[in-house]
């Protein structure tokens, strides 16, 4: 599964490790993923997401149907 969050669109950022002699060589900065699961109560379901963690707070304060909705307008989804 690649390491992209489903709502954001956060995904692996290619940088350099600098070293005290400043050699550099390439690293990889990875988003902070959580699986998290959801209860949508106007379908009665639960859904299972792989959100980056500013997801998981934004789905936190406004609800998970809205946030949903949100993204689906965006057309990041």
């Amino acid at each position: 599964m690649s390491k992209v969050c489903i709502l954001t669109g956060k995904k692996v950022m290619v940088g350099n490790n600098v070293s005290h002699s400043n050699i550099k060589t390439k690293r990889r900065f990875y988003p902070n993923l959580q699986t998290k699961r959801f209860y949508i109560p106007e379908t009665g379901e639960w859904v299972t997401l792989k959100l980056s963690t500013s997801a998981i707070k934004t789905i936190n304060k406004n609800g998970i149907t809205p946030t949903i909705n949100k993204f689906l307008k965006k057309g990041k989804i």
